[in-house]
């Protein structure tokens, strides 16, 4: 059974205890210990992908100039927007750029509709590619692991205009943290249809085990490398 917000509490003011909870993460014990896992494994991470982290943002620094971090509106657990951070991939006037595009090239404007995603990116710098294909863009999330903003394995973060395609899983999203990695981005990311990605999260959060959370990590990797559906 779900345990329900009071009807007077929305669900991003609510305190964490009163927060929906699903089967498998409904009990404390399994939240504190994922919660250990995350800061133990994020912390381990920094530390010796530290001389990588100071590359990637001097390279930045010099060949596109700054901000060498972007920190983008999303939607966390009990629906509180965080700042989600990420090396930065895109031109300076992103949102220009885009709005250019979209109103120039119709099929693009159906694809960015459909999947908030576009193949050919107008806004992505040369480097900024190479950082998306391997995933090195979203390293600084580890930040976010540590501030408890997101979790290392959980639904992929989605931004406010994105809530309404969720219809009825927007519960199970919001009852956890958003992850840096998930069963979204073992099984095609991009080239998975948008529902698909609902259904991914859903099921993710009604099977939950820390045992699977490592299968996943474990599945990340290989499907980091093939860089399949990554655009």
């Amino acid at each position: 059974m779900l345990r329900k917000l009071s009807a007077q509490t929305s669900p991003s003011d609510a305190p964490v205890s009163r927060l929906q909870t699903f089967p498998a993460l409904d009990t404390s014990h399994a939240l504190r210990a994922k919660r250990v896992f995350d800061i133990t494994v994020a912390a381990t991470a920094i530390v010796l992908l530290g001389v990588l982290i100071l590359m990637i943002a001097l390279a930045i620094l010099v060949m596109q100039g700054r901000p060498i971090l972007i920190r983008h509106p999303r939607i966390g657990r009990g629906g509180v927007p965080f700042p989600c951070f990420k090396f930065r991939t895109m031109v300076k006037d992103a949102d220009a750029a885009l709005s250019r595009h979209l109103a120039a090239d119709p099929a693009a404007m159906l694809e960015w509709k459909a999947t908030h995603k576009l193949k050919d990116d107008p806004r992505v710098t040369p480097l900024g590619r190479i950082l998306r294909q391997t995933s090195l863009d979203e390293m600084p999330q580890l930040l976010n692991i540590l501030r408890g903003e997101m979790s290392l394995v959980g639904p992929r973060p989605i931004v406010a205009a994105e809530i309404p395609r969720y219809g009825g899983g927007i519960v199970e999203y919001k009852s956890v943290r958003p992850g840096l990695t998930g069963l979204w981005q073992c099984s095609g990311r991009n080239d998975v249809s948008y529902e698909h990605r609902v259904l991914l999260d859903r099921e993710y959060v009604r099977t939950w085990s820390l045992g699977g959370d490592i299968r996943i990590m474990l599945k990340t990797v290989p499907a980091v490398l093939n860089s399949r559906g990554v655009y």
